[in-house]
């Protein structure tokens, strides 16, 4: 596990205990920081950023939780699980609180989800998703367009590579043709994908991470095109992300969405309601491309 990850996990455990005292004040909540440092990262080299991180949190604790409460109107403070009520409290912390050229709001809310998903329950990771995705476009959505920084400049052809698949998945239903579509933590629908393991061919990845991320079964049609794009990750540094996008055909039924961290929602849509979302600039062109052959499709059959 990452340094940072992992000194995140300490803090959480630090407030998570906390959360069961009845006097929660910086000596107390040093104390069991440090006994956490010592029984689970002896040695780790980022003591500064879990005392800085818990002191933060504690200092801010009132503001926080009204913070939460107005985010997750639905959900009563006392009624959020304590491990979702905890993560929520770290991950606002680091989005509002910490120093941003340090960590960058969305990794702030990246780590989160990731802390739910290890942590938490079924439904943790869409949760916090949520709720910070919400505070987040509250805030203005700092940093949506900042291009990564890198202490090492990498040339372009020795980044790393990671292989991803996805669909624009079609569905004709009662006389209506429908598109599946994501939405993610940063206000955007787009399309569902996911990492192509080794030695796995994209389709064949492509129909694993569909009923994985969506819960459909689908037919691939054909290839639609691809894209590559350059992604800086907080442990991995910079690496080039080789996407190949497919049409794709299913049974029209509710989508699930599963555990992906940076998706709040997934929706079925009637062609003539996508020309009003909001789409990033990649994928407008494949989503065109596809109703054009969905069209094509549909009048064929006719």
């Amino acid at each position: 596990m990452a340094n940072r990850h992992l000194s995140r996990s300490i803090v959480l455990q630090t407030l998570f205990e906390l959360d069961f005292r009845e006097e929660r004040n910086e000596k107390i909540a040093e104390d069991i920081l440090i006994r956490n440092m010592e029984e689970f990262a002896p040695g780790v080299a980022e003591v500064s950023f879990m005392t800085t991180l818990t002191k933060i949190i504690l200092g801010k604790y009132s503001e926080i939780d009204q913070i939460i409460s107005k985010a997750a109107p639905d959900w009563p403070l006392e009624k959020i699980s304590i491990i979702d009520r905890n993560i929520l409290r770290l991950g606002l912390a680091e989005l509002l609180f910490a120093d941003r050229s340090e960590v960058p709001a969305k990794v702030a809310i990246n780590e989160a989800i990731e802390l739910g998903k290890t942590f938490g329950g079924e439904s943790s990771g869409r949760f916090i998703n949520g709720v910070l995705g919400a505070v987040y476009r509250e805030i203005g959505e700092p940093g949506k367009d900042d291009k990564p920084k890198n202490k090492k400049d990498i040339a372009f052809e020795d980044m790393p590579i990671e292989r991803k698949a996805g669909a624009v998945i079609y569905s004709m239903h009662e006389g209506d043709i429908y598109i599946a579509l994501v939405h993610d933590v940063f206000g955007h629908w787009t399309l569902s994908k996911g990492g192509i393991e080794k030695d796995e061919a994209a389709e064949e990845g492509v129909l694993r991470e569909i009923k994985e991320e969506l819960g459909l079964d689908i037919k691939v049609i054909e290839e639609i095109g691809n894209n590559e794009y350059v992604a800086n990750h907080p442990e991995k540094g910079k690496h080039r992300k080789q996407v190949i996008y497919f049409l794709a055909e299913s049974e029209y039924k509710p989508l699930a969405l599963g555990e992906s961290g940076g998706l709040d929602d997934a929706k079925w849509f009637k062609l003539k309601e996508i020309l009003d979302l909001n789409f990033y600039d990649d994928i407008l062109p494949l989503v065109t491309k596809a109703i054009k052959k969905i069209a094509e499709i549909s009048a064929a059959s006719k």
